[in-house]
């Protein structure tokens, strides 16, 4: 856990499943009431997600962000007003393919749906239920591609592997991790049924710190809220982590406070707490 900042904030960043997005996949007027209050003070705001680029424009739009999205865990920064991509670190072509080959295996075919994301398009073996839930929710189109390995021409920015079988994504992570350093592979999970993997070193702490840098501030100057395990690095990184109230336990000892949960509005209530002074 960081220690909580007396600074300033200049910067609030926003994850968005669980964070500003609840069951409804809509961000609510009391949240974009309370980003626009703080940004009226001169605060900055932008949102950090692992969600596709195109998937998570909409909310940033919603909310008036008025900064580069940070998309995929951070694998990719880029500025909606200029299209201009700032950071894009994907995975090496090599550790893709072993990630395929993995995922791949004959015991895990009919219980995982295989996401490739690459420049920024959605590639799966099949759409099966699994994935039509993450269609709906997402917003993007898929292109089903029966041999995933056909679409590694050039780096991936993302592989995910998706189960309604909780107990099988944690089998997952805990192998992946066994199998790569964090100097080879970032694994992480952003909400139960995904497991994801990016580019070792990716995550959203080291994303919001390029940000700071960009803008000349510092750590101690960023409020930061999230909800998930991809989330600890940014509220690690803050000088002030604010975890959500639905975040799972070991998540909310990341953060320095915790909010009411996504749909009691927390979000807000950490805008009024320690940017508005409400």
């Amino acid at each position: 856990m960081s220690s909580a900042s007396t600074a300033p904030i200049k910067l609030l960043i926003v994850d968005i499943d669980g964070t500003i997005a609840g069951n409804s996949n809509q961000v609510s007027p009391r949240v974009k009431h309370a980003i626009a209050a703080a940004q009226a003070q001169g605060v900055r705001v932008g949102i950090a997600t692992g969600r596709m680029y195109q998937s998570a424009l909409r909310f940033h739009h919603e909310i008036g962000a008025d900064l580069p999205l940070i998309a995929y865990q951070g694998a990719w920064i880029q500025d909606p007003a200029t299209g201009t991509i700032h950071q894009h670190l994907p995975v090496p072509i090599a550790i893709a393919t072993e990630l395929l080959d993995y995922f791949e295996q004959s015991y895990l075919l009919d219980k995982l749906s295989i996401h490739v994301y690459r420049d920024d398009r959605l590639y799966v073996r099949e759409v099966n239920p699994d994935t039509e839930l993450y269609i709906g929710r997402s917003g993007v189109e898929v292109i089903p591609t029966p041999d995933l390995r056909t679409v590694l021409t050039d780096c991936p920015t993302k592989i995910l592997a998706m189960s309604s079988d909780l107990a099988l994504i944690q089998s997952l992570l805990t192998e992946l991790r066994h199998r790569y350093s964090p100097e080879q592979l970032h694994v992480t999970t952003s909400v139960p049924i995904f497991l994801e993997t990016t580019q070792a070193g990716v995550n959203k702490g080291t994303a919001i710190d390029y940000l700071v840098r960009e803008l000349g501030i510092t750590a101690a100057n960023v409020l930061a809220i999230g909800d998930n395990y991809n989330d600890v690095e940014m509220l690690a990184y803050a000088g002030i982590g604010v975890a959500m109230g639905n975040a799972p336990a070991d998540v909310r000892s990341f953060g320095d406070w915790v909010a009411p949960d996504i749909e009691a509005d927390g979000v807000a209530v950490a805008i009024d707490k320690f940017i508005l002074n409400a």
